[in-house]
């Protein structure tokens, strides 16, 4: 049921992806000028997917330590923030395609004001932006199913109300609006949600390992959605290519519990089991079973359906 294929082989994924999208409706140019706000764990991987196809890209980041080696890949490295109106109009100049794919350096310990910094002032320098740039005309903004909070459980889809537990997610959600809000007759926005996301250098051994025998607080059965890197990449060119708006969810088709999840990685690595003390409650209370298939209906396969371990 598992497909445990070597994920750390890059040129696979890469293949893979090439003979996916090549059998994908091609209604734009064949080659475009596309600019990525966020060159970081996937906008860097997207850059360079799409520059291997001929497509001139141009990549953001905020750290001058980043410039030289993104210019191995890239047609044009930017140093900027999105909260920096001027630099968000320059960039966007000349563009066929945007992705904003921005996040706050050290996402996990950003306060709520870089948040607001990176996406909401981000989202309002963009919505200014896009009314300057006509040749401008997909626009896809990566968002995050946390907006949807804790459903114990449940499924949600698309039409879904948000309802979001911390201030951080609020600010996703309310970019999100201000983004769909700018889109017209000549610009589409799609708003891609993700689930939490891993691939290569972001292993789920990594992020659950450390866990192996250990007795852990509650019973383990809350739900976390995942996609792989992979998918991202190739969700994001297929609706590039077939010039999707709206929003839509992104996340693989497991539906695990987290207890699932970790003896999954605990069986292959051949760790010790973790012991679960359903008389403890858990600290952890955001469960949901996220439907992805909007997506899909509109013809994008997913490259890996189930989780890699």
């Amino acid at each position: 049921m598992y497909n445990t294929t070597d994920q750390n082989s890059p040129e696979l994924n890469m293949d893979h992806l090439r003979q996916l999208m090549g059998q994908q409706a091609q209604r734009r140019p064949i080659f475009e000028n596309i600019a990525i706000l966020g060159c970081g764990y996937v906008g860097s991987a997207l850059a360079e997917y799409w520059e291997d196809r001929g497509h001139c890209v141009t990549g953001t980041t905020t750290s001058r330590e980043r410039i030289a080696s993104l210019s191995t890949t890239l047609s044009k490295v930017v140093l900027m923030r999105g909260d920096n109106v001027t630099a968000v109009q320059d960039l966007l100049q000349g563009q066929n395609t945007l992705v904003v794919s921005a996040a706050p350096s050290g996402s996990q310990e950003a306060s709520e004001v870089d948040y607001e910094a990176t996406y909401l002032t981000t989202a309002k320098n963009l919505a200014k932006g896009l009314k300057q740039t006509p040749n401008l005309t997909q626009i896809v903004y990566l968002s995050s199913c946390s907006i949807y909070g804790d459903r114990q459980g449940s499924w949600v889809d698309e039409t879904s109300s948000a309802s979001p537990l911390e201030h951080k997610s609020q600010v996703i959600y309310e970019s999100e609006n201000i983004i769909l809000q700018a889109a017209n007759e000549h610009q589409k926005v799609c708003i891609l949600r993700l689930g939490g996301i891993y691939g290569p250098d972001r292993e789920l051994v990594n992020m659950f390992g450390d866990l192996a025998g250990m007795t852990i607080p509650g019973k383990g059965d809350r739900f976390i959605n995942w996609v792989h890197r992979d998918d991202i990449i190739g969700a994001i060119d297929f609706i590039r290519c077939n010039e999707l708006e709206g929003i839509y969810n992104l996340v693989d088709d497991s539906q695990m519990t987290v207890k699932e999840q970790v003896k999954l990685v605990c069986d292959r690595y051949n760790l010790p089991p973790v012991n679960w003390d359903s008389s403890k409650l858990s600290n952890r209370r955001k469960s949901l079973q996220v439907s992805n298939e909007k997506i899909k209906a509109a013809g994008y396969e997913l490259i890996h359906s189930q989780l890699l371990v």
